[in-house]
This record gives structure tokens, sequence and C-alpha cells, in this order.
């Protein structure tokens, strides 16, 4: 079994009384982990430590943080196999998988410090001939990163890297799920030789993530996370006015019109639904299908589910695996038992599987109604809901009738059809015949309740900057 320390002013440091969290494997419920929980005094103390750590780090030339994060991407590439083996065991994923997500961490890494060069401001023309407006774009200060369990070693980096190029330091919180590959990044913080503060790394309990969220010193939290843990960073924000760039839930809709390929849209949205047991903030959980081609699509999607294998991706890299935990599967096994009481059909799937392992298999709902529960909630697990449309319009109207607006999708070879929901389609993002992958030069962020701010691209590094007017009379 594995054993870590906090990661405090670059050194793991010994636990001061916080006690020890157990990580569990959710395909075994194997302890394979322990790891600290921090106290509040090692909280302060590792937002005392990036406050001191930050003022040198943003007086440095923004090409030298670029180097910094060029030599981590490096480190990350280089540990990529103990990362991947530290995330595969926490999180369910293939080794493979695990892997390949330590690797893309690194070159969402490399992307940022990119920016290092195009750190731009403004000129803005004066109302006075004597005078220029010059717009300035600082860093914030210390950031509170709070991560989630589904994609923890991507999603460490998809913030910390923005936030540091921006000149700011972080305090990271990662899942207590999934904590492990966050303290093996650590590792590669170190091997990297960031200066000593700039990135500290702990986990701990909520009580203690709230003494970081509120501490004096911090100017902003960003957090990927439900709507529940968005509600609580919005209070935490108050008390400092901090700034808030929160990432919640989703709930993507799939419109499939009566030109798509078929065979295309099922393999492609069987793929997003089913993807990490549907422990994706942008699996497709609603598809909205037109009613010429609704039972052929219907059958393909069927065959698919059926046929797709779940168990311990550790014996078998290419099934689906497990749900983070037993309070999740049960969760999510009472809304599909209440969606069929309420009328919807089971076509595969919705039982509770005996033995070891926080395993639910693939499950399709048809006839669904637009009220219902299982239609208007995050399921965030393995469960597809079908309900069957007339006319592009309708298919337009239910998508946005809805509380959240992450991503939508939608299958059809009409460019006019196309251009009606770019323009209408009340979500952060549209993919055309293609589900979501969040590519990190573009922007990631929710309309209504999936968020505030986002991530990603350039507007995700602006995310964590503040501005400065300087006016100069002459």
């Amino acid at each position: 079994m594995r054993d870590y320390r906090n990661f405090i002013n670059n050194q793991f440091v010994e636990s001061i009384g916080g006690g020890a969290i157990d990580v569990q494997d959710p395909a075994t419920e194997q302890i394979v982990a322990q790891v600290p929980s921090a106290s509040a005094e090692e909280a302060r103390a590792a937002v005392d430590a990036a406050a001191r750590a930050q003022k040198d780090w943003a007086a440095l030339p923004s090409v030298a943080r670029g180097q910094y994060l060029h030599k981590l991407a490096d480190a990350l590439d280089a540990r990529a196999g103990e990362i991947g083996q530290a995330l595969a065991a926490e999180s369910g994923k293939s080794l493979a998988d695990a892997t390949a997500e330590a690797r893309y961490a690194a070159e969402i890494t490399r992307y940022h410090a990119e920016w290092a060069r195009r750190l731009e401001g403004e000129v803005i023309p004066s109302d006075n001939p004597d005078e220029n407006l010059l717009l300035m774009r600082e860093a914030i200060g210390v950031v509170a990163c709070l991560i989630p369990f589904n994609f923890p070693v991507y999603t460490l980096l998809r913030k910390i890297a923005p936030a540091l190029i921006a000149g700011n330091a972080v305090v990271v919180r990662p899942s207590n799920n999934t904590p492990c590959s966050a303290f093996e990044i650590a590792k590669a913080v170190q091997q990297a030789g960031l200066p000593a503060g700039v990135v500290n790394i702990l986990t701990m309990s909520h009580q203690v993530a709230e003494t970081i969220c509120t501490h004096p010193k911090v100017g902003m939290i960003t957090l990927t996370g439900s709507v529940g843990a968005g509600r609580k960073v919005l209070e935490y924000s108050q008390v400092n006015i901090a700034k808030s760039s929160l990432e919640l839930g989703g709930k993507t809709p799939a419109i499939i019109e009566p030109d798509a390929n078929l065979a295309q849209a099922a393999n492609d949205i069987v793929g997003s639904a089913l993807s990490h047991c549907g422990q994706v903030c942008t699996s497709v959980e609603r598809a909205y299908v037109h009613e010429s081609v609704y039972d052929d699509f219907v059958r393909l999607l069927k065959e698919r589910f059926t046929a797709r294998q779940w168990g311990n991706r550790a014996e078998h890299p290419n099934y689906m695996g497990p749900l983070v935990n037993a309070s999740s599967r049960l969760n999510i096994h009472q809304m599909v038992a209440r969606a069929v009481d309420d009328g919807a059909v089971l076509e595969t799937g919705g039982v509770l599987p005996e033995g070891k392992g926080w395993f639910y298999p693939p499950t399709l709902l048809t006839g669904c109604r637009q009220d219902m529960e299982i239609v208007q909630e995050e399921i965030f697990g393995p469960v597809l809901c079908v309900l069957k449309y007339q006319t592009a319009e309708e298919a337009l109207r239910l998508a946005n009738d809805h509380q959240f607006g992450l991503a939508s999708v939608l299958y059809t070879e009409n460019y006019r059809t196309v251009m009606r929901f770019a323009n209408r389609i009340e979500a952060g993002e549209l993919y055309v015949n293609r589900t979501p992958a969040d590519p990190y030069q573009g922007y990631h962020s929710g309309w209504k309740r999936s968020g505030l701010g986002g991530d990603d691209g350039k507007h995700g590094m602006l995310e964590f900057t503040q501005t400065r007017l300087v006016i100069m009379k002459y």
C-alpha cells in the first residue's frame, strides 16, 4: 500500500494531526493508499508559502515562467508511467488510459507555456489629446484549485498551467477519491525545479478546504465539480470577494436529424455516454431523435449498449470500468428505478451487479419525457435517455429547456440546421457530427447552472489575470 505526504513549499511534509484518508480501488474496493488529511494549520502554511513565492514568481519575465512550464511538461512525460499507475489504481481506469491522461496533461502544460510571449494588454484611445490609456494584465496572486475525481491529472494541469504562466502561485486540493496521482505530479514539480511555494498540493477534509478558500491571501478559487460544490465555492468567495471560475454540471443533449449518418452517430454517442462509466461532465445523457429515424436509431443504440462489456480494466483494458464509489452507484440506480416507475422503458442495464467493485452496466432508457427527473438532472453514470421529436425547432426547444448548458451535439448534413443551432443553442459548446472532447485551444465554458468563467485557450488563461488601467497624461 502506498503512503503519501502533503506537498508544501516544495517539500513533502509529515502530517501534524489531521489524520489519514484511505484511497480505494473502485474496481476491487481494496485500499491501495493512505494520504494525509491536512490540518487547518497545514492549510494556512501552504497559502502563506504560496503568497511568499508569488511576488518573485510574477516578477520573472513571462518567458522565464514559460521555460519552467516546459520543464514541468518534460517531467510529466518522464513520470507518466508512475502517474498513470497511481491514477489507474485509484480511478478504475486502464493503465493505458491513465498514462495517456498524464501525457495529455503534459501537452496542455506546453500549450500554456507558449502564452509566455502572448500575454498582452491594450492601448486604448483617450478622449484627451495629451493622454494615453494602458490596460495591463496582471496576476491575481494565490489561486486555490479544487480538482475533481474523474480526470484528476489532466484537470490539475488544466488549471495550474494557465495560473502559473499568468504569474500566480497555486494551492491544489485534489479529490479525496483520486489524490495519489496528484502527489505523483508533485514529484514532477520537484523534478522540474519550480521555485519553492509556487505549487502546493494537499489532501484535506471539506472543513479544511474552506480554510483555504476563505483565507485572505487567496484571490481566486477555480473548481471543476457539481453544482452543489459550486454554490459552496460562491459562499467561500464572498468572505474576501475572491474571484471564482466554476465548471459545474452538464447534461449534454444530442440531436439526431433524419439526414444524419445513423451508424456514426450511434457509435459516437454510445462512446460518449459510456466513457469512464459516464463520469464525464460532457457525456451525452440526452438523445433527441427525429421520429422518422427513431426506431432504427434505438435499435443501433441497443445493439451497442448490449454488446459493451464492463469489469475490472486492470484485467480487461477495453471494458467499461467502475463508478467512483458505492454512494454514486446507488444514487444512479435509484434514479433509473424512479424513471422506470415514471414510465420509461428499460431497454438494457438498470441492475445492481453482485460482487466486488462499484460497477453499473450500460443502461438505455427509451420512452422518456422531458419533465422526468432523469432527463432534467445530471446522472454522471452510464445511462442514456432517448426522446422523440418531430421538427428541428422542437428539438432545439427541448435541448434548451434545461438548467444546464455545458455542451451540446448535433448530427446533420444540412448547413441551415447547423447554423440555426449554432446561433440558438443555449450551451457553451456545440459539436457538429462528433461528440465532446474539449480541445484545449478552445474555451470550455458553461451557460446557466453549468458554471462561471471557463477553462482552456486564451480566454481560459485570461481567467487567471486581473487588469490595471494606467492613465498617462503627457
